[in-house]
């Protein structure tokens, strides 16, 4: 992770700080996705306030069994451990919903407390957490890097302008 001229990094959460055994199959499957579709956005879609709040529950069912037994990645770790040796500000963004975000923190301890989830900010790859964080942070988005594993990482990182690294 080349950290030079960065001044600000953010993490997204799952498969980047922690792992997650989220099964997006069987996700789609209970809420009727197909599973071509981002998941986030056919719920968004439903139009039945009821049908949108049942799926809705479901993915949040989901969200939490993961973030129960979600541990550190040893890069995650590495990559948090670097960042605070150059004392960096760091931040997460993530697609989680809040409560499993908070669980998979606390759960783990880290040392992050800046963090977006899907209830602050449209998801990813909407750039919009992201150049929130860097506008907070008064940088332009350019000295930020955002660390990922996902193409929505990517397409985000390259929509606000920043650098990104795949882990």
């Amino acid at each position: 992770m080349d950290l030079t001229n960065i001044r600000g990094v953010i993490f997204d959460l799952d498969g980047t700080l922690v792992e997650s055994s989220l099964n997006f199959t069987r996700m789609r499957d209970d809420v009727g996705c197909p599973q071509d579709q981002d998941i986030l956005e056919f719920v968004a879609a439903i139009t039945c306030s009821k049908t949108k709040a049942q799926a809705e529950q479901r993915i949040l069912q989901h969200e939490l069994e993961d973030a129960e037994h979600a541990k550190w990645l040893p890069i995650g770790k590495e990559m948090v451990e670097k960042v605070q040796q150059h004392k960096l500000p760091m931040a997460i963004v993530t697609r989680n919903c809040r409560q499993a975000t908070t669980i998979k923190l606390q759960n783990n301890e880290v040392p992050i407390e800046l963090v977006l989830t899907r209830e602050d900010a449209p998801p990813k790859p909407d750039p919009t957490a992201l150049l929130q964080i860097a506008t907070q942070w008064n940088l332009p988005p350019e000295h930020c890097l955002y660390v990922g594993d996902f193409i929505y990482d990517r397409m985000a990182a390259e929509n606000a302008g920043m650098r990104w690294w795949l882990v």
